[in-house]
């Protein structure tokens, strides 16, 4: 009796952990960029590393034996203090768990992530990468298009091997996975690593982002009040201090869905907006050169927006019929290249050499103050999944990895926070509105980011991981395109990383003097 009592209790609570896993893995796969609706969320409970490492960071409970405590509500994070499992024994349960019947996504659903994902209200910095490109920055919105779904492409092809049988078999589950391979046997864990590295910057930078685009809004929404660009920047952290309390994100959640309906009605008064004064749009302003100190700048800014080879891998994992992926990438990234393009030159032609760094701050004041509280509302929504997928991503890595950790746990036995871990978070927090206060440059932040870990990420990585782990069975274009996109991505990379850079630089200076 007692061992049936065991068996039903340790499944319905296998059962809340799983569905807890596919809500918020369906979250943190979008970061912050699409609804969390059921339908969607739940193609995402596949327990893939990366996707918990980057998209939410977050370890999900797995019941690891009968005296363990049964969760608590919908969404629940037990903290015992003794670190995650060893990788045996995670993917022993990831593969309990994913046997269970677990529902898979359509690729309409998958191409719906990857849209949101691709189109979030970053692409508002599009317009200025037009104004220092010209006709080459629409070119680079259409070349960026084709590289990022190439290189999606071949970095889930190093997913799978051959068997014995000559079978396609899935071998890897995450990008950490594939980066480990790369670097084994001498480096087992160093491409792990550096990955975690590239999206810690990512998720914190993003975090820096949305703190600067709301300083950025509020004070051009209300430019008469004796309110500075600092300080709006500071009441804006004030709001989200409370971030550091977050032990997740079900409340957050609930305002995901209205968000991304919110930004989609923007780009679309925008547009509208833009098209109402298309008797005055000023071809004449679109040249045919480029700005080569500001240019680099906009090649980060287009790659950046783009960004989305993180959680590939666990999207198609989760795909009703991963076939069907290719096909997937293509139509959705036809999609953003054209809705890109047009909504970067349609605002350009709008505003010529007036177009600022975040292109609603160019809108008449009538509208303006509407449409940007919109957005700062949803940026200021949307700060807390970077972050929290930050946080969980540095308490693992640094707190909770067992005897690697490099630090004592910051959760005690009871699973409460620490007092000094919780000063970590506040620090956090400060750290990313020091960063919007002495560097409150949008396009350079945006630009330095997609430079740094965008091109690395989408171009430089994926490249590489593909010539290294299937060079024997690439065709010759194959590897011609895989040498030629890393080329190309490095030297932009590298360009890009150090115009921004100096950039940064300046203004810091410039904002330290004043």
């Amino acid at each position: 009796m007692a061992t049936l009592l065991r068996s039903k209790l340790s499944n319905v609570a296998t059962s809340v952990s799983h569905k807890s896993q596919a809500k918020m893995s369906g979250m943190f796969a979008r970061m912050g960029f699409q609804a969390a609706t059921d339908e969607e969320a739940v193609g995402f409970a596949h327990c893939d590393d990366l996707d918990m490492e980057h998209r939410q960071g977050l370890q999900m409970d797995i019941l690891k034996s009968e005296g363990s405590p049964p969760l608590e509500g919908d969404i629940h994070y037990q903290r015992d203090g003794t670190g995650p499992l060893p990788p045996s024994a995670s993917k022993e349960a990831c593969s309990e768990l994913s046997g269970q019947g677990k529902p898979k996504i359509t690729a309409w659903e998958a191409g719906w992530n990857v849209t949101n994902a691709i189109q979030g209200m970053f692409v508002l910095g599009l317009p200025y990468a037009i104004l220092h490109g010209g006709y080459l920055g629409l070119f680079l919105i259409i070349f960026a298009a084709v590289v990022c779904c190439y290189t999606g492409k071949i970095l889930i092809a190093c997913l799978y091997e051959e068997n014995e049988d000559g079978e396609i078999v899935r071998v890897r589950d995450s990008y950490v996975d594939i980066a480990n391979a790369c670097c084994a046997p001498r480096f087992p864990t160093l491409g792990g690593r550096v990955v975690n590295v590239a999206q810690i910057i990512e998720l914190v930078m993003t975090c820096i982002l949305y703190v600067v685009v709301s300083g950025n809004l509020m004070y051009n929404s209300f430019p008469n009040l004796p309110v500075s660009q600092k300080s709006w920047s500071i009441i804006a952290t004030a709001v989200l201090l409370p971030c550091a309390f977050l032990k997740n994100l079900k409340a957050v959640s609930k305002f995901s869905l209205l968000c991304t309906l919110a930004h989609f009605v923007i780009n679309i008064l925008v547009i509208a907006y833009c098209l109402s004064r298309a008797r005055d749009w000023a071809w004449d302003k679109v040249k045919f050169y480029i700005d080569v100190k500001k240019f680099p700048i906009s090649i980060g800014i287009i790659v950046f927006s783009y960004t989305s080879q993180i959680f590939l891998p666990s999207l198609e994992g989760n795909m009703q019929n991963p076939k069907e992926f290719h096909c997937m990438m293509n139509w959705t990234h036809i999609a953003a290249c054209i809705l890109k393009g047009l909504f970067a030159l349609v605002a350009y032609l709008t505003w010529a050499d007036e177009t600022k760094e975040v292109i609603t701050d160019n809108l008449p004041s009538t509208i303006r103050a509407v449409v940007n509280i919109f957005l700062v509302a949803k940026a200021l929504l949307s700060y807390p999944l970077p972050f929290f997928a930050a946080v969980e991503v540095l308490e693992r890595s640094l707190f909770q990895d067992g005897n690697r950790a490099f630090f004592p746990n910051c959760y005690g036995g009871d699973g409460r926070l620490k007092s000094w871990g919780l000063t970590l978070r506040c620090a956090l927090v400060v750290f990313t509105l020091l960063m919007a206060i002495y560097v409150p440059h949008f396009a350079l932040l945006m630009g330095l980011t997609g430079s740094l870990t965008g091109a690395g990420l989408c171009f430089l990585l994926p490249s590489l991981f593909h010539l290294k782990l299937l060079w024997r069975k690439l065709l010759w274009h194959h590897v011609f395109f895989d040498v030629a996109i890393f080329v190309i991505g490095g030297i932009c990379s590298v360009s890009g990383f150090i115009h921004s850079l100096e950039g940064l630089i300046e203004a810091f200076r410039t904002n330290a003097e004043d």
